[in-house]
């Protein structure tokens, strides 16, 4: 009795699911009726099928957003994966630019999963820095670290040991147009997406922060305005906070003023010492940082003047 039968006929096999690649497409335009029907009747008729859909409509700036997350059939199964996943994405951005056209979209359409380039920026303090190469490496978040860059050395050993360059770049007064010519030359080098700021403790040049306009993240404590300067968190236990807190949020020409993306508040009292509220003040500086990197990067944030809105 051959292997493909048994006492009763034949053994049918069974039919093994199409393989399937996934996108994230976002999309903002101006609000007016037909632009759900336009996208899904697209996705429609290329054989997508939707996994996730989030849509926003501010009624005030008449503006509307839109984060799809789909499956579409693969590209033939001769090619290899990453050519099948290419392929996909292509013809769907072609296929796509008329509709987006039509509406007067501004749109991207991504393979689901895909992780940015990062370059990470430390001076001293290295939780967050330590929190996101923790996730970075057990692909909690969907990103690459291609490199770390630092005014200091404190943390040179904990990259190497992640296996990633590490470059000091001395920022001084006289020193700092040269050093942020050096960054610029790391972020085409390394062909950076996103830089971020892991606590570090200087100050972007306004012309440093045009040109990564929309795509560099920082953290800070959110004592700020109320207190400024050096240990801000002694001044905090000073005035008998009763809630600690971090911002992180795109760097603009203002500082600290960029659009806000996430923030973590945590309850404290009279209990906590100084050095505790150091302590919890790390624990939501780093939620606050990893939930902006993790946001940005599965393309859930879309910028609406100075405010985000975040499709989750």
């Amino acid at each position: 009795m051959s292997a493909a039968q048994t006492l009763h006929g034949p053994v049918l096999k069974a039919e093994e699911p199409a393989a399937t690649v996934e996108h994230v497409m976002t999309v903002d335009c101006a609000e007016a009726p037909g632009i759900v029907h336009a996208v899904s009747g697209f996705l429609l008729s290329h054989g997508c099928d939707i996994i996730d859909i989030k849509q926003y409509g501010d009624k005030g700036e008449g503006h509307f957003f839109m984060r799809v997350h789909f499956a579409s059939a693969q590209a033939p199964s001769a090619l290899d994966s990453s050519v099948q996943e290419s392929f996909s994405t292509e013809e769907l951005r072609r296929d796509f630019t008329p509709v987006a056209e039509k509406w007067r979209m501004n749109w991207q359409l991504e393979p689901h999963g895909r992780k940015r380039r990062v370059l990470v920026m430390v001076s001293k303090m290295g939780h967050c820095l330590n929190d996101l190469l923790f996730r970075a490496r057990t692909g909690d978040i969907p990103v690459e670290i291609v490199a770390v860059v630092s005014n200091h050395r404190e943390q040179e050993a904990l990259v190497q040991w992640h296996g990633i360059p590490f470059f000091h770049l001395p920022v001084t007064k006289d020193t700092k147009p040269d050093a942020e010519a050096r960054l610029l030359e790391l972020v085409d080098a390394f062909d950076v997406e996103l830089v971020v700021l892991a606590r570090y403790m200087q100050v972007l040049s306004d012309g440093l922060s045009a040109k990564l306009a929309g795509r560099t993240i920082n953290i800070h404590h959110s004592f700020l305005p109320s207190f400024k300067g050096a240990k801000p968190y002694h001044q905090a236990y000073d005035r008998g906070v009763k809630t600690v807190g971090a911002t992180a949020h795109y760097v603009n020409a203002e500082l600290d003023e960029g659009p806000i993306i996430s923030q973590q508040v945590i309850d404290v009292d009279h209990t906590y010492t100084a050095d505790d509220l150091v302590a919890v003040g790390r624990d939501a500086e780093c939620a606050a940082l990893r939930n902006a990197v993790r946001w940005h990067c599965e393309g859930r944030i879309l910028l609406l003047g100075n405010r985000t809105v975040i499709l989750r």
